[in-house]
């Protein structure tokens, strides 16, 4: 009967086969068993997207630098950089109309405010915007693109078979751990990406459909993508304990680091937000200083993924070689200024990329500083006489480190350099260093600074479970607009025979411009209830009280609950901007809804 009338729903519209098929399996198997289904759907078709963005820049670089010919390298990097930015910005504002809300900010906010509905429109914008910006050589990763676009579709596959909120929100989180798994071939590292970051404060019970996504996504990563397409490793050294201090000290380099690289970020966002420019002239101020530091610094041209494994391979003089360091004689110092420059300079060139219009994540930006800087520390070891530096590992490590403290996410850390390199005997210095580093990032800033601003506006979920649902209610729905309302010149009569038909215990007492005077409540009228003084044909202004607080539309839910408990009332007034009386808010009817939306959140 259930398949009947979902038929019956959808006959009347276009509706394909396959859906058909998916809505008569949504009848006959349980929830568990659907949900494990979908998992498995939007695993393979996220992983499918992650495969194909990845593929796709691969092809966009392969031919720039092997078919087409420059005969002076600088102007290599001095056009497409800046190519890759404009070109992005300007397919935002003529396809997209301006819509370019992006990275995993996006997806936190469509969880906390828009019940994880993503526009079906993320399922191909941010792979069409990042496939441009990194192709032609942006400095950003391919990663938190993939996440969005993984996450649009598990949310787009819940809507279209009426599943409902946490359903969705899980296959949302389904799409974007496969887009994950897919992108790193590491399916633990997607998984832990779910659980550290998008699904924060957010409680579930079923994470079968989690798992089942992220190995479908590495999986069809496995299968289809080469190996030179792979974010892998596989030389490294042995895990020796007498090795300890070179990774505690590394966690501390890392840690500090990637506080260098998040206010970074956040001075290069502020400096674009703030320019009086249009956005295609941010995007060619942006794109030009890109292309700028890709000439002084060629490494710091796409994702970087290249660079780290010619570190690995003991290849460094190569890169160095491509350079402008190819006029200065190699020596120890000129290749620990080089790399130390490439540190340093790769969390602007990654900043203006992302902000002046580019589309792109600090996924991979963070992984190529924290390997660069990795090489860099045991460079620096063996320069001063240390032989027995574990370079590959530090490398390998120091990526974990600065991915942990950027991001705040050191398990996701962990696992994905665990699983790129089959490290798994490094997991003590991978905990080591990814621990250190996330612990001085929060020292600094107890939220991800990318997302403070958010939080602090309660449009994400944080690890505050209460706060949470109550800021996916909006103040707007709790307002009475229909209160008992007397002007402060009504008489005692009056005021009595609104009482007597009235049903509400809380009555506004306006003004002559509709402005609000003051609130009566019924116990301040009960004294003259049953009066037969003549008194009560006299004025109302005697009994008019303030009101203990005022609220605003524009107030959020969890800053009104606290007025509440300020003042211990149940019933507050709601004044417009221009001090118009708006009607009356109820702590009752938020609190209700509350405890609704609770037993929801725990079925």
């Amino acid at each position: 009967m259930k398949f009947k009338r979902d038929f019956q729903r959808f006959s009347i519209q276009k509706v394909r086969s396959y859906e058909l098929i998916l809505f008569w399996l949504k009848s006959r198997l349980s929830r568990s068993q659907f949900l494990i289904l979908s998992g498995i759907l939007v695993g393979f078709t996220a992983g499918l997207a992650g495969v194909l963005l990845k593929t796709l820049v691969h092809q966009i670089h392969y031919f720039i630098t092997h078919k087409l010919h420059f005969e002076y390298q600088v102007l290599f990097y001095l056009i497409f950089p800046f190519l890759g930015i404009v070109l992005t910005t300007a397919i935002v504002l003529s396809v997209f109309r301006g819509q370019d809300r992006k990275g995993i900010g996006a997806i936190l906010y469509e969880i906390a405010q828009n019940s994880s509905i993503v526009s079906s429109v993320k399922m191909y914008s941010q792979m069409i915007q990042s496939a441009i910006t990194v192709g032609l050589g942006g400095s950003a990763g391919l990663e938190s693109p993939i996440a969005v676009t993984g996450a649009a579709i598990g949310s787009n596959f819940a809507r279209t078979y009426r599943l409902n909120y946490r359903e969705r929100t899980l296959l949302l989180a389904a799409g974007a751990t496969a887009g994950i798994a897919s992108a790193f071939n590491a399916p633990i590292a997607g998984i832990m990406f779910a659980f550290e970051i998008l699904l924060t404060g957010v409680v579930f019970s079923d994470f079968i459909p989690l798992v089942v996504a992220a190995v479908c996504g590495s999986l069809v990563s496995r299968i289809i993508l080469q190996e030179d397409i792979l974010f892998r490793f596989h030389s490294r050294e042995p895990f020796n304990y007498h090795n300890i201090l070179y990774y505690l000290i590394l966690g501390v380099l890392t840690g500090l680091f990637a506080r260098y690289f998040v206010v970074v970020s956040q001075h290069v966002e502020h400096f674009f937000h703030k320019l009086k420019l249009s956005r295609i002239q941010k995007a060619m101020l942006g794109g030009l200083i890109l292309s700028v530091l890709c000439v002084l610094s060629p490494p710091l041209f796409g994702e970087g993924y290249d660079v780290i494994k010619y570190f690995t391979m003991g290849r460094a003089p190569t890169i160095i070689h491509n350079s402008f360091f190819r006029y200065v004689e190699l020596e120890q110092w000129s290749i620990t200024v080089f790399l130390a420059l490439i540190c340093l300079l790769k969390a602007f060139a990654t900043s203006i990329t992302i902000y002046s219009g580019g589309n792109g994540g600090n996924f991979a930006p963070s992984l190529f500083a924290g390997g660069t800087l990795g090489f860099l520390f045991a460079t620096i070891c063996q320069q001063v006489g240390l032989t027995e530096v574990p370079v590959t590992n530090l490398m390998l490590v120091g990526m974990a480190g600065v991915m942990s403290g950027a991001l705040y996410a050191p398990l996701t850390a962990i696992f994905l350099i665990a699983e790129s390199s089959s490290g798994y005997d490094l997991f003590i210095p991978l905990m080591v260093v990814s621990v250190t580093a996330y612990l001085i990032g929060k020292w600094y800033s107890p939220i991800s600074p990318d997302l403070k601003a958010l939080a602090d506006q309660g449009k994400i979920f944080t690890r505050e479970h209460d706060k949470n649902l109550l800021s996916t209610l909006r103040t707007e729905a709790f307002i009475d607009r229909q209160p008992q309302a007397v002007t402060e010149d009504a008489t005692m009569g009056e005021l009595l025979d609104l009482v007597k038909h009235g049903k509400k215990n809380i009555f506004a007492v306006l003004n002559n411009h509709g402005g609000l005077a003051g609130v009566l409540t019924l116990d301040d009228i009960r004294p003259i209830l049953f009066t037969k003084d003549a008194a009560i044909s006299g004025s109302i202004t005697q009994l008019v009280t303030a009101p203990a607080a005022i609220i605003h539309p524009e107030d959020e839910i969890p800053q009104i609950i606290k007025v509440f408990d300020e003042t211990g009332q149940w019933h507050l007034p709601v004044v417009g901007e221009s001090d118009e009386f708006i009607g009356f808010i109820s702590k009752s009817a938020i609190l209700t809804r509350y405890r609704a939306l609770l037993k929801e959140y725990s079925e």
